[in-house]
């Protein structure tokens, strides 16, 4: 990394789709012995405050995308107020460089970066451009992105767009997985992710399929990650099914579950995707229909269409999912045709590319 760079500040929308790159990337940065410091708002917060190694300041945040009058209101005066917070905050600390990894609490920060005349940068890993990050695309030098069909960026700004791949941990760059299909009578093993913020219908509905497993005598294990309110629900559906089962809430050491699974059901946010992908774990996306911009659908939609995956809309869940479970259990050397697929692609080049991206910036500035 270039030694100009010594300072660089991360604003991070609240959900783990945007938290986890946003330190993965500031863990790069930060072994590159980079000053760096992440901007998040109480959401973001929760899943940052068990890691040490890099500070993290919380900022209030709000969307301005409200129909209701008073709350939209209220939402311009937690932004103008966090406009303000973050100039202060910026023009102390002066970094040199400023990422947006999208979500609404980026969004204030880089406006005040605008202001100071501090160059930011973008970071876009959905398949269709973020509500903030496109407020925010004529100002950034650069925006990063994780596929170059990204939908939603006018032609006039198509010259910023650099593909650097999908921002995940190292640790799921650098892990493979060895799976076993020859046993017909192995169980098949099937996590269940329902994202960071959990999906409450996958521990509603997946019962029911499962439960039409275990009538069709399909050998299944089940790995579920559910709210902590349906924890009982589950053990008690899954004890009387008389199945092998592990429930389990959110967990950061997703890996764990990866090396214990043939393949996942899971919602389409396009972290989670990526670190499935990149861990050649086969999986059945169910998109979050009420997603914006219908980005999920979308997410899901480019892996299926690429034949890494298999896509099924949450309205179609009960009717659906059960076949292409038996489909799979009745010929598994079709997960090891999808492996094999995803086995062609990988992002283990995303911080070598960023790093490049980086100081070419930098040599055109000085």
């Amino acid at each position: 990394m270039n030694n100009k760079l010594k300072k660089i500040i991360i604003a991070t929308g609240g959900t783990g789709g945007h938290v986890f790159p946003a330190y993965s990337l500031a863990k790069h940065f930060h072994d590159n012995k980079i000053n760096v410091q992440i901007i998040t708002d109480k959401r973001g917060l929760k899943y940052l405050q068990d890691y040490s190694d890099i500070k993290v300041i919380k900022i209030a945040s709000a969307t301005i995308f409200k129909k209701n009058i008073f709350k939209l209101l209220f939402s311009s005066f937690i932004i103008l107020y966090s406009i303000l917070r973050s100039f202060i905050f910026l023009y102390a600390s002066r970094p040199n460089l400023v990422f947006g990894m999208g979500g609404y609490s980026s969004f204030p920060v880089c406006i005040a970066s605008k202001i100071l005349r501090i160059p930011f940068i973008i970071y876009e890993n959905n398949l269709h451009i973020g509500k903030a990050n496109r407020f925010l695309l004529p100002y950034a030098k650069k925006v990063f992105v994780s596929y170059k069909e990204l939908g939603g960026v006018a032609e006039k700004h198509q010259e910023k767009i650099c593909e650097i791949g999908n921002i995940i941990r190292k640790e799921i760059l650098n892990f493979n997985v060895h799976p076993d299909f020859n046993q017909s009578e192995r169980k098949l093993k099937i996590l269940i992710l329902g994202g960071s913020q959990a999906a409450k219908i996958f521990g509603e509905q997946i019962p029911k399929i499962v439960e039409k497993c275990v009538a069709s005598k399909i050998p299944i294990k089940i790995f579920q990650q559910c709210l902590p309110s349906q924890n009982k629900f589950l053990e008690n559906t899954y004890k009387n099914l008389k199945i092998d089962f592990e429930i389990f809430n959110f967990s950061k050491n997703i890996l764990h579950y990866f090396s214990k699974t043939d393949i996942a059901i899971t919602r389409s946010g396009s972290s989670m995707l990526a670190e499935l992908f990149n861990s050649n774990i086969p999986f059945i996306s169910v998109p979050l229909p009420t997603s914006a911009d219908n980005h999920q659908l979308k997410n899901a939609v480019y892996y299926e269409k690429n034949r890494y995956s298999y896509l099924v809309e949450e309205k179609d869940l009960n009717e659906k999912l059960f076949q292409l479970i038996n489909q799979i259990n009745d010929n598994r050397s079709i997960l090891l045709e999808i492996m094999n697929r995803q086995r062609q692609f990988s992002d283990k080049l995303v911080y070598e590319n960023i790093d490049f991206q980086i100081n070419q910036w930098i040599n055109e500035k000085y």
